[in-house]
C-alpha cells in the first residue's frame, strides 16, 4: 500500500507492474509520465546511475518496457507545482478536427504543426494529452512519434493489439513512413539514399540533439525529387530506419539542410526563407502504411495550407535565396582552397 507524502517530499522506492498500456514503450518517457513534477535532469541522471532497474537489472533510458515487467523506481523529490489546468478548448477542437481515420484499433490524425506529439519539455499538453482531454472514456496510447514543429500523420492506438502490433512492426521496419521535405539548395541527383550511422545525445535538461558518428546506429534514408524550385528542392523523404532527427541530420549531413530547421539548418537561409513567408520547419508526414493481422492499412495527409503558400509565393520571389545559396556555395569552395 503506498503512503501519502507531503508535497515535494521524496517517495520512498516503488516497484511498479507495467501494464499493457506501456507496453514498448521507452522507459524515459515512461518515467516522465509516472514522476510528473520531476525534472527531465533527474529523470536522466536516476537511469545514468543505474537506480531504476527492471526486473532487477539496469536500463538504459532507450529501454523498452514490456507488460508484466516488474519496475524499480527510487525515491524522488517531487517538485511543488500548482493544480494543473486542463487544455484549452481550442486546441481540443484543433486537434479533435485533424482526425482523418478511425477503427477500433487506431485513431489518426493530420497533426498541426505546433502542438507535440505529448506534454514535456515545458510543453503542458500534446496531441495524446488533448485527444484524451476530448474522450476521457476511451483508452488511447501514442504509438509513435512527431517533432513539434513537424505536421502531418500521427497514429495513436485504442487497443492493445494495435499498440503492440503496430510497434512491433515499425521496430522490425514493415512499416512505410514518407515525409515532404523542402531541401535547401539543389542535390547533385533526383534520387538518392543517405546511409549514415546517427549517433542521440540528450544535453542537461533534456536536449536531444543527433549527429552523424561512426559509434550511432544504422540509419537510411531515402530521398527523390518532387518538385524544383530556384535554391531548393521539394523531396519525398522515406525511412529506411526511424531515429530520432533522421530526416533533419541527414539532410544536414550532405549539405543540403531543411528550410527552416532551426537545430540542424543553415541560419542565414533560414532568415531568407522567413522573409518569404516560411515560420518553420518544412518537414511534413505526408503517408503511413502498413498491414496488421491481414489488413492493410494506408493514411495520407496533404501538404498543409501554410506551407503550400509558403510554396506559390516562393515559386515567384525566390530569386533571393537562389543568389544567397550560390553566395553560400562560393564561399565554402574558397575556404577549401
Amino acid at each position: 500500500m503506498q503512503t501519502a507524502t507531503s508535497p515535494g517530499a521524496p517517495q520512498g522506492v516503488r516497484q511498479v507492474e507495467i501494464g499493457p498500456e506501456r507496453d514498448g514503450q521507452r522507459i524515459d518517457n515512461a518515467l516522465m509520465t509516472l514522476l510528473k513534477g520531476v525534472p527531465k535532469s533527474m529523470i536522466y541522471r536516476i537511469l545514468r546511475t543505474g537506480q531504476v532497474r527492471v526486473n532487477g537489472k539496469r536500463a538504459k533510458p532507450e529501454t523498452r518496457l514490456a507488460a508484466g515487467d516488474m519496475l524499480r523506481i527510487p525515491p524522488v523529490r517531487m517538485a511543488e507545482k500548482a493544480p494543473e489546468k486542463g487544455p484549452a478548448a481550442g486546441m481540443v477542437s484543433s486537434v479533435v478536427e485533424s482526425i482523418i481515420f478511425e477503427d477500433k484499433h487506431f485513431l489518426v490524425i493530420d497533426k498541426p504543426s505546433g502542438i507535440a506529439s505529448h506534454g514535456g519539455s515545458g510543453v503542458s499538453h500534446g496531441a495524446i494529452e488533448l485527444l484524451r482531454a476530448a474522450r476521457p472514456t476511451e483508452h488511447l496510447e501514442l504509438v509513435h512519434r512527431l517533432d513539434r514543429d513537424t505536421s502531418g500523420v500521427l497514429v495513436f492506438a485504442k487497443t492493445r493489439a494495435g499498440l503492440t502490433g503496430l510497434q512491433a512492426a515499425i521496430r522490425d521496419g514493415s512499416v512505410t513512413k514518407q515525409y515532404l521535405c523542402l531541401m535547401v539548395g539543389h542535390p547533385g541527383k533526383a534520387k538518392f539514399n543517405v546511409n549514415a550511422p546517427l549517433l542521440k545525445s540528450v544535453l542537461q535538461g533534456g536536449e536531444r540533439m543527433v549527429r552523424v558518428s561512426d559509434n550511432g546506429k544504422p540509419s537510411l534514408t531515402f530521398f527523390q525529387e518532387a518538385e524544383q524550385y530556384p535554391g531548393a528542392r521539394l523531396m519525398q523523404a522515406t525511412l529506411g530506419t526511424g531515429r530520432t532527427h533522421q530526416i533533419r541530420v541527414h539532410a544536414a549531413h550532405i549539405g543540403h539542410p531543411l528550410a527552416g530547421d532551426p537545430k540542424y539548418g543553415n541560419k542565414e537561409m533560414n532568415k531568407a526563407f522567413k522573409e518569404l513567408g516560411l515560420n518553420r520547419l518544412f518537414l511534413h508526414a505526408s503517408h503511413m502504411s502498413f498491414e496488421l493481422d491481414g489488413r492493410s492499412y494506408s493514411f495520407s495527409a496533404p501538404l498543409p495550407d501554410d506551407l503550400k503558400e509558403f510554396l506559390d509565393n516562393f515559386a515567384a520571389k525566390s530569386r533571393k535565396v537562389r543568389r544567397l545559396w550560390e553566395q553560400l556555395q562560393e564561399e565554402a569552395r574558397t575556404d577549401l582552397e
